[in-house]
């Protein structure tokens, strides 16, 4: 899948550069610690945004990169807030985006003894 026509590897790298760039210009609420706090978020979404067969371990990452970039920000997130909020978010995937991916395999014959 592709971004504005480009991998998703250079889209994050752009946005990444960018954010670099407003750190050093030091733009207003954007430090070096934002900077990569964001660039670690739009990672994480647009890898399990991208990726297909979908991979619950990567949305439970972007969960974890909001976490990191909340508290950048200076809001206090619980881990055990954050554990709830991944476990849900692998339940649902589990229940809703995995499931109808897959199918069981074909049944396979006994074994014979030789």
């Amino acid at each position: 899948m592709k971004i504005f026509g480009r991998e998703p590897a250079l889209v994050i790298g752009a946005i990444g550069s960018l954010l670099t760039v407003l750190a050093a210009l030091n733009v207003p609420g954007i430090d070096a610690g934002a900077a990569a706090a964001i660039t670690s978020l739009i990672a994480a979404v647009i890898m399990a945004v991208t990726t297909r067969p979908i991979a619950p371990a990567l949305f439970t990452g972007a969960v974890a990169a909001g976490a990191a970039l909340l508290a950048e920000y200076g809001f206090a997130v619980a881990d055990g807030t954050i554990g709830a909020i991944s476990g849900a978010v692998i339940a649902a995937f589990a229940l809703f985006g995995v499931r109808p991916q897959v199918e069981p395999a074909g049944a396979t014959p006994p074994a014979t003894a030789s």
